[in-house]
């Protein structure tokens, strides 16, 4: 920190490629310029789930705030930084035992430890973020069973596999090796076909 005002890394993601951080990052952005806080860097993950503790750029922020690159990491929901309770307060024990402070803009949260009824608000709705995702979980679930009920596939096609052609290419010395990487198959599924042959 210099002359006590922190620096700054932005923290944006969206689940979906077509989806844009740029409402959420310019609204860090004027958050930052309206106290004068210099932003030392931007870190936006694009096509990843809340749910997936392991994000690239989260990954980078992480190691970035434990080199002390800044003093402050700002996201503008919550749910952006993450939706798993455990790996959140992971984060956050992280965080603050690198000294960083951990804000959320949009909803007045703030890990400054003069303020500690914050914290219990955060951990309140990282709480809220995961019961709302178990909540669409379990409704992509029934709408799937709903689907297999009217006779509708879901999920990947079967692959066809050729265990004739797997056995003759076992009898000829191919590899178990050489042979799933010819049939683009795992080497488990083909030593299974081969083996009654062996």
């Amino acid at each position: 920190m210099t002359n006590n005002i922190p620096s700054c890394a932005l923290y944006a993601r969206v689940s979906t490629d077509d989806q844009k951080c740029e409402m959420q990052l310019d609204e860090l952005r004027s958050y930052c310029q309206r106290r004068g806080w210099p932003i030392a860097a931007e870190y936006v993950d694009t096509g990843w789930s809340g749910a997936k503790h392991n994000r690239p750029q989260l990954n980078k922020l992480l190691k970035d705030a434990k080199l002390h690159k800044f003093d402050v990491v700002m996201c503008w929901k919550i749910d952006r930084f993450g939706r798993s309770v455990s790996n959140f307060v992971t984060n956050l024990e992280n965080l603050d035992s690198w000294g960083v402070r951990f804000m959320v803009t949009s909803q007045a949260i703030d890990t400054d430890h003069q303020n500690p009824g914050s914290r219990l608000l955060m951990q309140i709705l990282a709480a809220v973020a995961e019961f709302e995702r178990s909540m669409i979980v379990e409704r992509v679930k029934a709408g799937v069973r709903a689907a297999q009920r009217r006779g509708v596939h879901c999920g990947r096609k079967p692959k066809i596999v050729d265990k004739l052609k797997i056995r003759e290419l076992h009898l000829r010395g191919k590899s178990i090796r050489a042979i799933a990487d010819e049939m683009k198959l795992g080497k488990t599924h083909v030593g299974r076909i081969v083996k009654p042959a062996a």
